[in-house]
Formats: structure tokens, sequence, C-alpha cells
């Protein structure tokens, strides 16, 4: 028998909202509209399949101050994590956004409206004190507090929704469930104790190891239950993922496990990511759940410390444990025992015996070099599966991206590379000058923050879709704003792939050169009021904070700028 849902009462809108499915439809026609982001759209798909049970929509102000304060509802009920509908200023007022307005919420991929919303109000959260007391810090090396500073709009909408129609899927349909569903399946399979797995990576022997352990420990079966939604920039991409899964799933005893893909958008919030995840795996119908040592954290601060400590996220479940009713399954490491071909948790092992581990970063290594990775660390249908999908790094994409006031010299450092690069021919070379993009696909955006902003996720989008098919991509606009170009680097980092090789270089040429020298009289105009928005003049530029190299073509020659650049590639195995 499944473990009761979160509250007592699987959400399970689709059920509740079908006898009124065609009037909803034909609403939805005549209501003004909200386009979903990615986030979005994995919050209210789980929030219409019971996944968030026991939320019935997105949190009113009520209820996200008080989770964000006490990590409850307003009416108790224990839940970490805020779920919110953001929508910027410009929206609110387009859309005449009320108490009592009802708006479609619409598919971003399809434009399908897939629930309505009523709104109960609409409020201006504290992002820092969000940020703060959900992440832990208000640090941007924090990816779900850069998401929170560089995406997440002005303004949340409260309110409960109505289901339409679930999200439509093309890849892996037959292993996507709902809650309901696996509810079900455990039933017809006679599953009465499920030990559920969290994984965002991929799974090699010793994940395979440790939940047949935790399972014949309990005996129970195990849910293999990866996130495909949002996860970390720079994650193993889920189509890999998957395939790594679908492989792996095939060492286990006949009839022990299942494999289900979860479409949550991950916040790598540490503690209270591991309570949201085994409420979770609670109304998906899981009895136990594994948290694993730093469960969900994002990795280093800004100051080189890790965001959360080893068992911090065991602590928190641990102390809401009668609350959850699904019992914490503790993460053993696990090491291999080449004496006896097989692995034991770490402190189980007799002291002088010998113990094999290859880490993360060792394996990413051997990767990317083509070096060989043993079988008793993992599978060769797993290994094949990488290193089909992360070629040696000297066969992946990468962008170099050049940021600088205008005449700094980036326009001809990118040209220079170009022709370097071409001239080794391991890739293809394409560069994005900024006025050559703009001009080409961002003629009608003003020079305003906000023109300049989408220019940039213009050129951002171009170049990871060259990254990923591994081309070296050289990207040199003006980009003033560090805010715009840490969202370039994220979205690149996110949706490159193997080419998710982002590289930032500041050409630092100061203004009074580039002015001195501009043939163009581009600063001139600007001085004289014919042209407004010049960076260096009556706007700003951002020196970047966090640039990978630093040039100035007043102290260096392009081929030494150029030559510099082609090292930091060189060092870092790119060629």
């Amino acid at each position: 028998m499944a473990n009761s849902p979160h509250g007592g009462i699987l959400k399970d809108l689709h059920a509740r909202d079908a006898p009124i499915h065609n009037e909803l439809k034909e609403e939805a026609l005549t209501l003004q509209s909200v386009v979903l982001t990615e986030r979005q759209l994995c919050d209210l798909e789980l929030i219409m399949n019971g996944g968030f049970s026991p939320l019935e929509g997105f949190m009113n102000e009520q209820d996200y101050k008080s989770v964000v304060d006490t990590l409850r509802l307003a009416d108790g009920a224990l839940f970490p994590m805020p779920i919110t509908l953001d929508i910027s200023r410009e929206n609110v007022e387009k859309l005449n956004i009320v108490p009592g307005s009802r708006l479609a919420l619409r598919d971003p991929r399809d434009d399908e409206a897939l629930a309505i919303i009523t709104v109960d109000d609409v409020y201006q959260p504290d992002k820092v004190k969000e940020a703060i007391e959900v992440m832990g810090a208000d640090d941007p090396a924090h990816p779900a507090v850069a998401y929170l500073r560089n995406s997440v709009k002005d303004f949340y909408i409260g309110g409960k929704v109505q289901a339409i129609q679930a999200p439509i899927y093309f890849d892996y349909v037959s292993l996507r469930y709902t809650p309901a569903e696996l509810r079900a399946l455990f039933e017809k399979l006679s599953w009465r104790k499920v030990v559920a797995f969290q994984t965002r990576n991929p799974m090699h022997r010793a994940h395979r190891e440790l939940t047949v352990r935790a399972a014949r420990q309990r005996q129970a079966n195990v849910l293999i239950h990866p996130v495909v939604g949002l996860t970390k920039p720079g994650d193993v991409d889920h189509y890999t993922r998957v395939r790594v899964y679908e492989a792996i799933m095939a060492k286990y005893p006949n009839g022990m496990g299942q494999l289900a893909l979860l479409p949550l958008a991950m916040r790598m919030a540490g503690p209270r990511e591991a309570v949201w995840h085994a409420i979770i795996r609670k109304n998906f119908g899981a009895t136990h759940f594994i948290v694993g040592r730093d469960h969900a954290g994002p990795g280093k601060n800004s100051q080189g410390k890790d965001f959360y400590g080893p068992y911090d996220a065991q602590d928190l479940v641990t102390k809401y444990n009668d609350e959850l009713q699904i019992e914490m399954v503790p993460f053993q490491q696990m090491t291999y025992l080449p004496s006896s071909d097989e692995y034991q948790p770490v402190d189980e092992v007799p002291k002088g015996v010998q113990t094999l581990d290859i880490s993360g970063t060792e394996l990413r290594k051997r990767l990317r070099t083509g070096a060989a990775i043993p079988d008793w660390f993992s599978y060769d249908a797993v290994v094949k599966t990488l290193r089909a999908s992360y070629p040696p790094r000297d066969k992946q994409g990468f962008v170099l991206f050049l940021t600088g006031l205008h005449n700094s010299g980036k326009d001809t450092i990118g040209k220079a590379l170009q022709t370097v690069l071409n001239q080794q021919g391991t890739r293809s070379v394409s560069l994005l000058l900024g006025d050559t993009i703009r001009h080409e696909l961002s003629s009608e955006l003003s020079f305003t923050k906000e023109g300049r902003a989408e220019h940039i996720h213009r050129i951002a989008f171009v170049a990871a879709e060259l990254a990923r098919s591994g081309a070296a991509v050289i990207c040199a606009p003006i980009a003033p704003h560090e805010d715009s170009r840490e969202h370039a680097k994220d979205y690149i980092l996110q949706n490159a792939g193997s080419g998710g090789n982002f590289f930032l270089i500041h050409v630092a040429t100061p203004l009074e050169h580039c002015e001195a020298t501009d043939r163009k009289g581009m600063y001139a105009k600007a001085r004289s009021g014919e042209i407004t928005g010049f960076p260096g003049v009556d706007d700003v530029y951002e020196v970047p904070s966090r640039a990978n190299l630093t040039v100035d073509v007043t102290t260096q020659t392009v081929p030494e700028v150029v030559h510099a650049i082609m090292l930091l590639l060189e060092t870092s195995s790119l060629l």
C-alpha cells in the first residue's frame, strides 16, 4: 500500500476538474494569458498532478511569507519551498491583473492553455529575504539566487488553479508517471515499501549498490526518481542521463526497481530542498527516501566554502520526521573493495583494507581525455552513453565572450581569434560581432538596458546552439551590464550541452583611448547628444567582476592578447 499523501489527500486537479474540462478550455480562449517560464511550467505540472500536495495553486502573499519565515503554509502545514508565479510590472498593468482576475496559463513550448488561475493577490516579494531564508545567503554564486536576481520578475501572483490539461511531452513518455499513476502501479505490483532515490546526475555502480542495499535492509523495492526539469547549470542533459538510467536499471535484481521521471525545477536549496523532496516522494507513494550527504547542495559560495554542512539536510529532515511520515534513509558513502570485488559502506570497511574510488572530477577528466574507466566503477553501457554525449575536451565547443567599450579593440581581437582558430582546423569557428548581430537579429531593439539585455540574450541563444554542435564561438558585444552578461553565461552553461564552456574576456581598454581613436565619431555624437544611451558617456559600463581574462590594447598588442586567450583555451584542455 502506497504512503498517504502529504496532508492526507492527493490534490489531483486533473481528476477534480475533469467534469468541467470542456468549459475551462472554452473559457481559456476568452481570457488574458500568461506564458509560463520553464520553471513555472515544472511547478504548475506538479501542482496539477498532486506532486506538490497540499498545494492547489501558486502561493498567495500570506502563504509565501509564512513559508519563507517558518517552512509552513499559513494553515500550519509543513511546506519548505515557496512556489510562486512571478510576473513583470508591465504585464500586471497591461493585463490589468487584480484580485479576482482569471488568467489562462500557457505552455511556452506550444502555447496550449494548461490551467486557469483565479488571482487571490498580486504582491511584491522581498527577494533578498527570500534568498537569505530559503537558500541561506544572498550570494549570486548560488544558482537559485542568481536566478532570483536575474530571471524572476518583480511581482508574484497568488491563487488557486483549475487544470485544463497536462503538458505534452514527446520524450520518454512511458517513464513519465503522475503520482496517481505511480501509486496505482505500486498497488498493481503489490509494493508495500518503496525506497525513493533522488538524483540529477548519471548513476554508476556505487549508486546501484547503495540503493539495492537500502532496499534489502528494509525488504522494500526501489524507485529511481531522477529530476528531468531544471537542475544546476552545467549538469548533464536529461536525455543523456535517462539513457544512463535505462542502462543501469537492467543491473537491478529482477522486479526490484522502477524508473520514473520527475519534472521538477530544483532550487539546490540544501536542507529545505531535502524536506521538499521528501514531501514530493511521499506524494508519489514512496515510504522511504534516501537523503544524501550535502543533499541538493549547489557547491561553493563566493568565499569558496560549501553553502551547507554535509549533514544539514539529514538533520532538518530528521527534525520534521513525525510530520513527514516518510522514513529517511541516510546516504551511505560506498567504496569499492578490490580484494572481494564488492562495494561496502565506507564506515564498515575494516582498517587496512584497500579501497578504490573515482571522484566526479576524475570521471569528467577521464571522459574528457578518453582515458579508461574501469568496470568496477561503472558499467560499459553507461560509459558508452556518456562518451557519446560528452566527447573529449578537444572536440567540445566553447564560447569566448569578449566585452568592452566601443572601439576597445574587441572586434579586432575577435577577428584575429577567428583567423587563428580557423588555421587550427579542428572546429568550425563563428564570430558574432555585436553590431552585426544587432543588424541581423536585433534591429528593432532599443539601446535601453532592457533592449541591450534582450540583444545579449539573442547572442547567447545563437552561441549556445553553435557551441552545442562543437563550434568555437567568439562573441564581441559591448554588453555593458553585469546582469545580462551573467544571464548569457548561465544560459550557455545550461543549454550548450558539452559545448557549455564559457570564457568571459574583459577588453579593458581605457575610455580615453577608445574615444581618442574613434574614427567613426560615435563618442562625439554621444557627447553632443545626437545619440543617447552610449556606454562610457551617458550610460554606465559595469566592469566585470568575474572575468576569466582581462586584456588592454594600450599595454598589449593584438597578437599578444590573442596568444593569451589561446593559452587560456590550452590550459582548459580545449585545444
